[in-house]
């Protein structure tokens, strides 16, 4: 794959109403923009700069996540049919919960395979919005099997089916004993990883749908009563659907250019003009996350007349990755009126200080 190519830097300051346009991993092509900085490195490093320390992570809950994914697509198919033989759709539900585990298992692993792809012209920033999608969709399925499982179990409530409770009890027993096996596989993972949670999650509520199962048994083997298997399929189905929720608002909001949480556009750039010497003024603020790993910001700088530009910038850049842990920043750097003010587009507030 062809790197694209370095950029050299420019050591001349602009006149008086230019501007220059400062990045810290990006390349292009040209700008509308009079002169340009650039930190010492290309733009093949931008899929992958400044997150080598999330590389040993990765490969070890990449690891983790095959070995899951695999043992729990095993015991899926088992406590299916097993489901199927004991009549049992409590059983069923909770296999029709662990083959969503699976997928996502499955696609998280693949996920994290294509995230460390480096970057290249037509994919600037990597393959790592590719474990948000997968998060996403993995949420909304989960939706449509909880509302499966649903209209079966109210089925089942009217017209109760016989189940067989000590074949239920042993494959619930079985799948208490794979979940236990799973979540301590995972817990070792990467917890900051979408996709990670997101088993962990599936996993906790595979493991709380066996407790049921095994309780629903012994109460079916003591007392006859049947439909206590639909009810727990029930619970089941909300334990999803808590899940699901929580994956689809948390990778939406992602998708969505989101700010990252605990990050306040209008308090960083109140922050930098305390803080960086020279800077008058911080506008055109805009922060999201490439991934739950990579928060991304461009602001611009006005700075006072005679201050160093390479000089602020650099502080710019120590003070966002110091105080907000953002260490991929794109700062333009302006000396009179920003360029963009005569545009006729409003941005939200906060973005235009």
């Amino acid at each position: 794959m062809d790197r694209p190519p370095e950029h050299s830097q420019s050591q001349s300051h602009p006149k008086a109403g230019e501007t220059a346009h400062v990045h810290d991993e990006h390349g292009h092509d040209e700008h509308g923009h009079d002169e340009h900085w650039h930190d010492e490195h290309g733009h093949a490093a931008h899929g992958r700069g400044g997150h080598g320390r999330h590389d040993h992570t990765a490969g070890l809950s990449e690891r983790r996540l095959g070995l899951a994914a695999l043992i729990t697509g095993c015991f899926m198919a088992a406590e299916f049919a097993g489901g199927l033989v004991s009549g049992s759709l409590a059983l069923i539900a909770d296999a029709g919960h662990m083959l969503t585990d699976c997928a996502g298992l499955a696609l998280a692993w693949l996920g994290l395979r294509l995230s460390r792809r480096p970057a290249d012209w037509k994919r600037t920033y990597g393959y790592d919005r590719f474990g948000i999608l997968v998060a996403y969709s993995n949420g909304l399925l989960l939706f449509l099997v909880a509302g499966w499982i649903v209209l079966e179990a109210v089925d089942r409530i009217a017209t109760p089916a016989p189940v067989l409770g000590g074949m239920m009890l042993w494959i619930a027993a079985a799948g208490l004993a794979v979940n236990c096996a799973v979540l301590w596989m995972l817990h070792g993972g990467d917890q900051h990883n979408l996709n990670i949670r997101a088993a962990v999650l599936h996993v906790l509520g595979d493991l709380l749908g066996s407790v049921g199962a095994i309780v629903a048994a012994l109460v079916i083997l003591s007392t006859g009563w049947t439909v206590v298997d639909p009810v727990l399929s029930v619970v089941v189905s909300l334990l999803i659907l808590v899940s699901a929720w929580r994956l689809v608002r948390d990778s939406g909001h992602i998708l969505l250019e989101g700010t990252p949480e605990g990050v306040d556009a209008k308090a960083v750039a109140a922050d930098l003009m305390r803080s960086v010497p020279g800077v008058l003024n911080v506008h055109h603020v805009h922060v999201w996350s490439l991934s739950q790993e990579r928060p991304v910001v461009t602001l611009h700088v006005r700075i006072a007349e005679g201050t160093p530009a390479p000089a602020t910038v650099r502080s710019v850049k120590e003070r966002l990755k110091a105080e907000y842990g953002l260490d991929h920043a794109t700062v333009e750097i302006e000396f009179e009126d920003c360029a963009d003010h005569a545009s006729t587009r409003v941005g939200p507030p906060g973005h235009s200080l």
